[in-house]
């Protein structure tokens, strides 16, 4: 077998196991020679595709309430239902007729939720595996890209449509936005990285500006801020800086980035200037629209919660609907995006000049002006995006209701929609409208994901059937085969943690073993603790640390373990752009409790690099907490 396909086969079987025992049911001989088989005969295309396209059709057979002659086209059917994992399926739906079980799931909703739960886990389990897609697939996913920009040409609305855009966007949006003024935003470099390849504190260092961005962001203001003082005219920081006309500026960087093996996701990487002034825009919109009575609690950008709990009980009451959308920000247009801010031109503009109007793909071609507002990776396209599916549901509420636009009937009809990202809750009896304005509005509805029949809803990270959590664990990375590959041990630390918790016995036993062969016996630690070990107690109980101290110093008993730390690199900056940095850094620390590093100026952390290192830590930091 090729690379890792005997260790993910073995895993699988683990899996398999495990969630037999958990439902109660014999392990089939038949199902452990179809993984077998079909792993040697398609690779590991069978575990991270094919039991996904599985549980695929089993979700849309639970939202239909029967198994449809369509689903499960590459298994053999035994009467109704697959053959593969029947010893599952058959408690979920009748053998005869492949119509759901409604008498199992009244009288034991839990019970019917075990084997909902565990025949996604099994199937579901490699989906996000970290693993390299074919070369077509990644050429599939650029031309999606570009197709998708380039189906801007013929996307128009009637004008009635436009104007009813123009009218809700007036109700919902003007209060909000008419207030921001620009001498609000306090901008920000993000974490990751820049279309010029620019990281760490070198993005304080500017090299090129804009000139679209100079009558909103003045280098000398936000790029450098009126607290650093006056910079001379010839100062070494200003002579250095480039004013790039609008025809020459950098095109965002577009780059396929692992989501699945069926596909990767695709990412615009924005220049550092772009990025830095998005970031201020972007945390002056999150502030206004999660603090106004309209739209608090609706609109959310920074807690998923309200989602997850509204998802969790739809799927028992069935009275909200979710709904996903498929290439959600490479869909909004960008004309329709701006007139949500019509009501302040200053912001409106500023959001305008700081959006990329070109895209360079991985072969070097470049593309623009781009027609869509912006990809994700700028740091304005998720409350964009948001805002914009927001008004879409209101609008398709009204038509439903047959509601002419008004503020009250706004205001009524958005007490039901809820929305993160491309993540939306609305009424279930409004659905099919609401889906329909969706399209009309160049959105796409993503129906493989999008729930409201049945019991089974998805929303925010939370998958929910009949009122129980039924979402699976991931095991995002090949297994670790040495102590360099540090972002696999933490990532199979964190599964088998995952799985304890879940019952799944057998499966954190095969994935603690291959960490503790390369790390030693792991110990037991508390949840959020910094020492990389179990959280529950393994089969011969707590498990404590075989070196131990007493630090005289600290007065304290300690242990030694593997703890993950940051990876930093020599950074060195100075003069008036480690000024800046600093005055932001002072702008963002809250109380004497905050985390300082005395030496930013001088190092920064390689983004996404961790090293892991044994050293001592205080001993309460280890032992089980019950």
């Amino acid at each position: 077998m090729k690379s890792h396909e005997s260790d993910f086969l073995e895993l699988a079987l683990v899996i398999y196991q495990d969630a037999c025992a958990r439902c109660g049911v014999k392990v089939s001989k038949r199902d452990l020679l179809t993984f077998r088989s079909r792993v040697k005969d398609e690779g590991l295309s069978f575990l991270t595709i094919t039991l996904p396209a599985f549980a695929k059709d089993f979700e849309r057979s639970l939202s239909l309430g029967r198994i449809d002659s369509n689903c499960f086209r590459n298994f053999r059917k035994q009467r109704a239902i697959p053959a593969f994992l029947q010893g599952m399926l058959s408690h979920v739906f009748d053998t005869e007729t492949g119509r759901i079980n409604d008498d199992a799931i009244t009288h034991s909703p839990s019970f019917s939720a075990v084997f909902v739960d565990s025949i996604r886990q099994i199937c579901l389990a490699f989906k996000k595996t970290e693993l390299p897609c074919s070369e077509d697939r990644v050429r599939n996913a650029v031309e999606n890209f570009v197709a998708i920009e380039n189906s801007f040409e013929m996307f128009s609305l009637p004008k009635a449509d436009l104007d009813e855009f123009r009218l809700v966007s007036g109700v919902l949006w003007d209060n909000i936005m008419g207030g921001l003024r620009l001498d609000m935003l306090v901008p920000r470099h993000g974490p990751g990285n820049t279309a010029e390849r620019i990281m760490g504190n070198q993005k304080y260092v500017w090299r090129r500006w804009h000139e679209r961005l100079e009558p909103y962001f003045p280098l000398l203001g936000f790029g450098y801020s009126p607290s650093s003082g006056e910079l001379p005219d010839q100062s070494e920081e200003l002579l250095n800086v480039s004013f790039i006309p609008e025809t020459e500026e950098q095109p965002v960087r577009v780059t396929p980035v692992p989501k699945t093996l069926k596909g990767p996701r695709i990412i615009a990487i924005e220049p550092c200037c772009m990025q830095y002034t998005q970031q201020g825009l972007r945390r002056l919109i999150y502030s206004a629209i999660e603090s106004y009575w309209m739209t608090a609690g609706h609109i959310n950008f920074r807690d998923q919660s309200v989602n997850q709990s509204l998802a969790m009980k739809s799927s028992f009451d069935g009275q909200l609907a979710t709904i996903d959308l498929s290439d959600a920000s490479d869909r909004v247009p960008r004309d329709l995006a701006l007139e949500m801010f019509r009501s302040n031109p200053d912001i409106m503009e500023a959001i305008d000049a700081c959006r990329s109007t070109r895209a360079e793909l991985p072969d070097g071609t470049v593309i623009g002006p781009l027609k869509k507002f912006a990809s994700m990776g700028s740091a304005l396209c998720f409350p964009v995006e948001a805002m914009y599916f927001y008004t879409i549901c209101v609008i398709g509420l009204l038509r439903y209701h047959n509601l002419p636009v008004s503020f009250e009937n706004c205001k009524s009809v958005s007490r039901d929609v809820y929305v993160y990202g491309d993540d939306i809750v609305v009424p279930v009896y409004a659905t099919p409208t609401i889906i329909d304005y969706l399209h009309k509005y160049n959105c796409k509805v993503n129906t493989a994901k999008s729930f409201y029949t049945g019991w089974f809803r998805e929303s925010c990270g939370v998958d929910a059937y009949y009122g129980q959590a039924v979402r699976p664990v991931y095991v995002n990375t090949p297994p670790p085969y040495n102590r360099q590959q540090v972002h696999e041990l933490l990532s199979w630390i964190s599964t088998g943690n995952q799985f304890e918790r879940k019952g799944f016995w057998r499966t954190s036993q095969f994935l603690f073993r291959k960490v503790e062969r390369l790390l030693g016996q792991l110990p037991t630690t508390y949840e959020n603790s910094p020492v990389l070990g179990r959280t529950h107690l393994s089969e011969s109980g707590e498990v404590r640390p075989k070196q131990s101290r007493f630090n005289r110093r600290y007065q304290r008993m300690e242990v030694r373990c593997w703890v993950a730390e940051s990876v930093h690199h020599t950074d060195v900056i100075d003069g008036y752009a480690a000024l800046q940095k600093s005055l932001l850094r002072l702008e963002s620390l809250k109380g004497l409790d905050a985390q300082r590093d005395h030496s930013h100026l001088e190092r920064s952390a390689l983004y996404g690099a961790v090293a892991i290192k044994r050293r001592w830590v205080p001993a309460p930091y280890v032992g089980f907490r019950a």
